[in-house]
């Protein structure tokens, strides 16, 4: 038997399929309150022609035997269709949107869109003072390139949370 280390962690990408119906957002963030499970990032979208499915992606982090808790309490929700654990599929692609606001002029407004490039971030709005970029990336891509913009002038910044998918041709 492996003894897991006290405080040992993974952070895990869940998918969830679910019935597209109110309440159900409700019942499985109140699943983790009633834990004390923390959702670190938390994305929903309908996923069906006909409105019926959708689709949550929620990370989280704990240790595997409290990840495994989490994934079989999910799956005996009654909407609940099917639970994917990113992390232990294996291959799969992540990441998240942010929309980031920069003031600034001279020379810091110029370092800011140089960095924006070498990150591949889009400018999206502009004004004399200030840029709005967008930056489609994993979660730490985007953590360094906010931490950066700290440097020249960072307004806000907005971000999606995780969304995943498993890589080749199974579907979740």
């Amino acid at each position: 038997m492996m003894k897991i280390q006290e405080g040992y962690t993974e952070r895990h990408v869940l998918t969830i399929t679910v019935d597209n119906e109110a309440g159900i957002l409700a019942k499985i963030a109140g699943l983790f309150t009633a834990r004390g499970y923390n959702i670190d990032s938390l994305t929903v979208a309908d996923i069906s022609e006909d409105h019926a499915l959708s689709r949550i992606t929620i990370v989280t982090n704990g240790p595997p035997p409290v990840i495994d808790q989490i994934t079989a309490q999910l799956e005996r929700l009654v909407p609940v269709h099917r639970v994917v654990d990113l992390t232990e599929t294996g291959a799969h692609v992540e990441r998240e949107l942010a929309l980031v606001k920069v003031a600034g002029q001279g020379g810091s407004r110029a370092e800011a869109q140089r960095i924006a490039e070498g990150f591949q971030a889009r400018v999206i709005d502009t004004t004399p003072e200030s840029f709005v970029f967008e930056l489609t990336e994993t979660s730490d891509r985007i953590d360094s390139f906010v931490a950066q913009m700290r440097e020249h002038g960072l307004v806000e910044a907005a971000r999606s949370g995780v969304v995943g998918m498993m890589r080749g041709a199974e579907g979740a």
